[in-house]
């Protein structure tokens, strides 16, 4: 068993094993207990699953504590927090795409079922990039802190406009490369029948599929931001990893929430944009004060208190037309 012991990305193998086996473990149990039929998941399931997320993360957490000691368990749980509301502003997008393709709620867990698979492959690949970037060019931090400098400025004026999803480059190129149908077919990503330009009974792409597609390409965009932003936190390729996964497994419960509710947060996109720029904007303070880092503990209570600011402002912005609402 000395083989668990072999550095992999500057940790033991075993660790790497133990968590991707608690992924596992943690879908395999979703998929085939909790989730084996098709249903419409209500908001106090949403909650409860998502609460049981949450404590599972910050739990794992704990673990990298004990484990790797006090400075790696505060980037971790810093890591969790930034990810997990990057991925918040994520479910405005999917929120978005179901609505375009009439994807009715019984169907919704299956597409993010899916597509949190692929997030797990591409963010393994994105991370694994990075880290190998940043460990031959220390430079490259400095690239990244300017990006999400950049990024959270551009957020922080942007218009708002929605998004005409059928100008959207990944499903123009889905159109184009597969015969599709307009019509859903239960839960079905694939179906046979008859390709419109040829005549030819062929697989035809089901909405459900299209929209599985845009909810990955969706993540693609959202990690070219969320990435830069926990490497800016640490450099660790395991914390990086472990904190974007455990933020992102609980994507798929919280969904059902939070879309009931996405205009109480009509303001928290201002708050991820002024956080974006604090992350990036440390570095180069951390640099100017002499430090060798930025403290970890002190970019965690700021983080807090942006977010907070965030979530406070918005509730209290739109408290009328919650009245009106209810």
């Amino acid at each position: 068993m000395d083989f668990l012991t072999l550095p992999v990305i500057g940790k033991p193998l075993w660790m790497w094993a133990g968590f991707v086996l608690a992924v596992v473990a943690l879908l395999a149990f979703d998929l085939g207990v909790l989730h084996r039929k098709t249903r419409e998941i209500g908001v106090r399931e949403s909650l409860l699953m998502s609460s049981i997320y949450i404590a599972l993360g910050l739990g794992f957490g704990g673990l990298v504590w004990l484990q790797l000691g006090a400075t790696s368990g505060v980037e971790y749980l810093t890591g969790f927090v930034i990810e997990k509301s990057l991925a918040i502003d994520n479910v405005f997008v999917i929120a978005l795409i179901f609505g375009f393709f009439a994807i009715p709620p019984a169907l919704q867990h299956r597409v993010l079922f899916w597509g949190v698979l692929g997030v797990i492959l591409m963010r393994g690949v994105m991370i694994g990039v990075g880290a190998a970037l940043v460990s031959q060019f220390s430079w490259v931090l400095y690239i990244f802190a300017v990006f999400l400098i950049l990024t959270g400025v551009k957020m922080l004026f942007s218009s708002g406009k929605p998004m005409d999803l059928n100008e959207n480059v990944a499903l123009k190129f889905v159109r184009r490369a597969l015969p599709v149908t307009d019509r859903l077919e239960g839960e079905k990503f694939f179906v046979k029948g008859v390709d419109a330009r040829t005549g030819k009974a062929a697989l035809l792409a089901t909405p459900l599929f299209l929209a599985l597609v845009l909810v990955e390409f969706a993540d693609l965009i959202f990690a070219v931001d969320s990435v830069p932003a926990i490497f800016a936190i640490t450099t660790d390729p395991y914390i990086v990893y472990t904190s974007n996964i455990m933020a992102i497994l609980g994507l798929r419960a919280l969904y059902f929430a939070l879309a009931a509710v996405l205009h109480r947060f009509a303001y928290l996109k201002q708050a991820l944009a002024v956080l974006l720029v604090f992350i990036g904007g440390k570095i180069f303070i951390a640099d100017l004060l002499g430090w060798a880092k930025f403290p970890a503990g002190l970019s965690l209570s700021i983080t807090f208190a942006i977010l907070a600011a965030g979530v406070f402002w918005s509730l209290w912005k739109t408290r009328k037309n919650s009245s009106s609402a209810a």
